[in-house]
């Protein structure tokens, strides 16, 4: 069970909700990404720094999700 309340698709704002619809569309988790939504400002300026980090503007992506998976790893949290 969530803590953070996961927001529905009315809830999201225009941008999101599109951006939503589009990862499930993919069969991809947008269990983050409505988590976040809770605080739309904070949410834009984390996708602001996170997106391009991702997509290997500034880290290869393959190092990117090696970190990841290792701090998870620390974390006991098997994703």
């Amino acid at each position: 069970m969530a803590r953070i309340k996961l927001l529905a698709d009315e809830e999201l704002d225009e941008t999101t909700r599109a951006n939503a619809q589009a990862m499930e569309a993919r069969g991809l988790d947008t269990s983050t990404l409505r988590g976040l939504a809770n605080s739309q400002d904070f949410f834009n300026l984390y996708n602001q720094f996170y997106y391009p980090a991702r997509k290997g503007h500034s880290l290869p992506e393959s190092l990117i999700e090696m970190v990841r998976l290792r701090i998870a790893r620390h974390n006991d949290c098997f994703t």
